[in-house]
């Protein structure tokens, strides 16, 4: 590249929330391009921000706070659950798991099989079952360690459905 070439090059970047582009070039390539980002990149960006299942922490936190806790011994749940199904028990524990491990206590945000019968008092049997209706439904998904741990669809249903009833 000779200096002219050099001297006559553009470099813009830009970023866009979590987008980042950089566009080098003679002037009038670079301007045709960032116009071309703007019309075409931002508007599909905010689309995809609108069907996009994303969880709100803070407003995670808010909307469950009389009803879950993060103990020094791990997540408990602060209602009686005999009024919930088992399967809202279970999502309830592992929502509990998720927001703890966000909150960083404890260090993990699933719960294995023998941890959510436990806290469900039921048999085996009853707890497997409803788990993989759960994973199913793509409300829980079990990781390759055989663990649960709850989806954002599986919060987002919680917030949804459950949170009102309760």
């Amino acid at each position: 590249m000779s200096k002219l070439e050099k001297k006559d090059t553009v470099t813009v970047q830009i970023k866009y929330k979590d987008v980042r582009q950089t566009f080098a070039g003679n002037a009038n390539d670079v301007w045709v391009s960032v116009n071309r980002f703007f019309c075409e990149m931002i508007p599909a960006l905010d689309l995809a921000r609108k069907i996009m299942l994303t969880i709100d922490l803070p407003g995670l936190v808010e909307n469950f706070k009389d009803i879950i806790a993060i103990a020094p011994e791990g997540p408990q749940l602060l209602i009686h659950t005999q009024k919930l199904t088992d399967s809202e028990t279970l999502l309830l524990n592992l929502l509990a798991a998720y927001i703890g491990f966000k909150l960083g206590n404890p260090d993990r945000e699933w719960l294995s099989k023998g941890e959510l019968q436990t806290k469900l008092g039921k048999s085996m049997k009853i707890t497997s079952t409803r788990l993989s209706e759960l994973v199913r439904k793509g409300l829980v998904l079990k990781t390759k360690d055989e663990n649960y741990r709850i989806t954002a669809l599986g919060i987002k249903q919680l917030q949804q459905e459950m949170l009102p009833k309760i």
